[in-house]
């Protein structure tokens, strides 16, 4: 296979790395116009790299795994699909899992440093994510999953890549979309 040769590896990683890069510099670029927001509420900031690396992770596990069903034989029928169904939906407990322990833990922290930061805010924030997580990464997960495997691209060089920086990006926009609707800054 060509996956496995440097050319290969690099004619299939390198797009992918430099579409990834543009991903990160909107995820800096968005946080970097909320600066005041995020430095006025500090429990903002110790929420986002943990919810960013929920919905990277999640997804990515997600996407790891269908893309080894896929290698393995899974039909490339993915509506009604008991392997991505199930897929899915322990994607989508282990985030919900993660969140409401992260909000619980992040408040506890909240609590000792006397930020003021309520849980109803914190546990706000973390479904605002989860809910788009599931809603934007998820899907692109599977869909990359089977797309790649579909157009014979390497999947360890597209999905996770993919998947986490989607993570990324979806988990900073959650946060602004809450501090909008939490009201904690205006537009």
């Amino acid at each position: 296979m060509t996956y496995y040769t440097v050319k290969g590896l690099v004619k299939g990683g390198l797009p992918i790395l430099i579409v990834t890069c543009f991903m990160a510099i909107i995820v800096g670029l968005l946080l970097g116009y909320q600066e005041e927001t995020l430095i006025e509420y500090p429990t903002l900031l110790i929420l986002i790299p943990v919810l960013l690396k929920i919905g990277g992770d999640t997804g990515s596990m997600l996407g790891a795994r269908l893309t080894s069903a896929f290698h393995i034989g899974l039909s490339q029928k993915i509506l009604n699909n008991p392997v991505v169904r199930n897929s899915v939906i322990a994607a989508i407990i282990v985030a919900l899992v993660a969140s409401i322990f992260v909000s619980i833990v992040v408040y506890l922290i909240n609590l000792v440093l006397g930020y003021g930061t309520s849980i109803g805010l914190i546990f706000g924030i973390c479904f605002i994510v989860l809910i788009l997580n599931i809603l934007i990464v998820y899907t692109i997960a599977v869909g990359f999953s089977a797309l790649s495997q579909k157009i014979g691209l390497d999947p360890d060089d597209v999905v996770i890549p993919i998947v986490a920086s989607m993570g990324d990006l979806v988990g900073v926009i959650g946060i602004m979309i809450s501090i909008i609707i939490f009201g904690l800054a205006i537009i």
